[in-house]
């Protein structure tokens, strides 16, 4: 069967005549590419020209529809938008993606079960299944009008207290430093006979935001705490920082992105004085301890998709796996009662809950969930929007498009002209946005910028329109007048427009 064959898609499949790609050294003088090492001068001088941004908006751009090039689903747009594997991947690799679908939302029970191959789930954790956060592929949600926050949480750090630490954070060994009872996140779900973590609580205060014309928009400023503590209390310098889960389009063409083009847009001392002074999230990688491109998460703290998805299985589930070993989760040596509950590991499978090949399958089907097509690229509207969009500064963070590597791990994701409108870099938001938290070298107002392809149906997909890492936007104006810091000047441009160019420039973003 597909699944246990020896995953060539977690292989680099080199092409082309340049494959001499500079190694990434460790520690502090860690040196990426700083030019692309994939393509000869033909090919380099065609993606140069075909990513140079537009400056003709009375017409759509070629290929503007295809979001994520041949990786771009076609289907019709319903609920299931997020849900489709690229079209571009083999016949073979459909039945990874979907062996790793049947994976990603499997409903994971606490040990010891009758459904062995099932059991393991926690002992401390806030969702039973990956799709019980990326609902249906995309966007989680704050708990509005009930207490269901399944598909948001509260990750928990506090700062380096010594020079030891201090160090370890710079060397990228570590990206903070956990709550020493209530470990890296907030677990507010707990298996039978063991108590949760508690609770998490959110209060909003509405702050009024008068637009240029008069128009009043009202934003909810969230204040976070926990209650019900069921260990004792927090450390006094840990920070709560909220999350909603993010969708799942486009991960594996994310990945494909050469390092050299996303650091060419980092300009972290602001040399240029453009007020723009993005930030590549160097981090180490798990299983190889290399230095690498952080590019996944809100503040990218993960370099490929693999690490994210153990990452949400160690964290969100409490599922091991070969890459993230502790099959107790996040409990920490303060947790007696947590560390004593029975593991799902079964021996004669491994040593962990969930042995391969289910990371690597879940992996594959992240990273191949197909990014919709665009929608209404020639209405005069959507154009005027977008022309809107540039000339607000919008696109000094949210990059319009990239040509992926030619030496993709993937060959459905190698050299695809694709869409994401984001640099995938680290920028200061301001003082409004920021949760106080270091993430490695992303300090607590810096956050990656989003990638917007696919932001239009999230109310197809997930029936609400929450934006920003804790969704206390309710809309895409809101989360537009929440930007501060670095796109400060970008957001006073879209509070200054005339409503019929607001209107025009979120038309544009619907069509995304």
């Amino acid at each position: 069967m597909g699944a246990f064959r020896a995953f060539p898609y977690l292989l680099p499949l080199l092409s082309g005549a340049l494959v001499l790609v500079p190694l990434i050294a460790t520690g502090s003088d860690s040196q990426l590419p700083k030019a692309r090492t994939d393509l000869n001068p033909k090919d380099l001088k065609r993606v140069t020209s075909v990513t140079k941004p537009t400056a003709d908006f009375s017409k759509a751009e070629q290929f503007e529809t295809m979001s994520g090039g041949a990786a771009t689903t076609k289907a019709i747009v319903n609920g299931d938008a997020f849900s489709h594997f690229s079209p571009n991947i083999t016949f073979e690799e459909e039945q990874d993606f979907k062996l790793g679908n049947a994976l990603f939302t499997k409903l994971w029970v606490s040990a010891p079960s009758s459904t062995q191959a099932s059991d393991g789930l926690g002992p401390l954790f806030n969702a039973r299944a990956c799709q019980s956060c990326h609902l249906k592929d995309g966007r989680g949600h704050p708990p509005e009008g009930s207490a269901d926050s399944t598909s948001m949480f509260l990750r928990l750090a506090r700062p380096a207290r010594t020079d030891e630490e201090r160090e370890a954070i710079a060397d990228f060994r570590k990206i903070n430093f956990p709550d020493a009872v209530y470990g890296e996140q907030f677990q507010d779900l707990a298996v039978p006979g063991l108590q949760s973590e508690g609770k998490m609580q959110i209060a909003y205060e509405d702050v009024p935001v008068t637009l240029g014309d008069g128009e009043v928009v009202s934003l909810r400023k969230p204040t976070y705490s926990v209650t019900n503590l069921g260990y004792g209390p927090l450390e006094g310098d840990v920070t709560l920082s909220p999350r909603i889960a993010p969708p799942m389009i486009g991960m594996g063409l994310i990945q494909a992105i050469h390092e050299a083009d996303i650091l060419a847009k980092a300009d972290p001392d602001d040399k240029d004085g453009d007020g723009i002074s993005g930030k590549a999230a160097l981090v180490r990688d798990h299983r190889s301890g290399e230095v690498k491109l952080g590019r996944f998460g809100f503040k990218a703290q993960n370099a490929s998709v693999r690490e994210q998805s153990s990452g949400a299985f160690a964290g969100d589930i409490g599922i091991s796996t070969p890459d993230d070993p502790f099959s107790h989760g996040d409990c920490t040596k303060a947790q007696d009662d947590c560390l004593a509950m029975p593991t799902g590991v079964q021996e004669r499978l491994g040593p962990v809950e969930a042995p391969d090949p289910v990371l690597p399958l879940v992996t594959f089907y992240s990273e191949n969930l197909a990014v919709p097509a665009r929608r209404n690229i020639d209405d005069p509207i959507v154009l005027k929007g977008k022309e809107m969009f540039y000339s607000a500064g919008c696109t000094a963070c949210h990059t319009p498009k990239f040509v992926t590597r030619r030496d993709a791990g993937n060959k459905a994701h190698a050299f695809q002209l694709i869409w994401p409108y984001s640099d995938f870099l680290l920028h200061d938001m301001g003082e409004g946005l920021a949760d106080g938290q270091q993430v490695g070298v992303a300090n607590g107002q810096e956050w990656r910028t989003q990638p917007l392809w696919g932001v239009g149906l999230t109310k197809t997909v997930n029936n609400h329109t929450f934006f920003l890492h804790d969704g206390r936007a309710r809309n895409l104006t809101e989360a537009i007048l929440w930007h501060g810091g670095e796109a400060e000047a970008a957001r006073g441009a879209f509070a200054a427009m005339q409503k019929q160019d607001r209107t025009a420039l979120l038309t544009f973003l619907e069509s995304l």
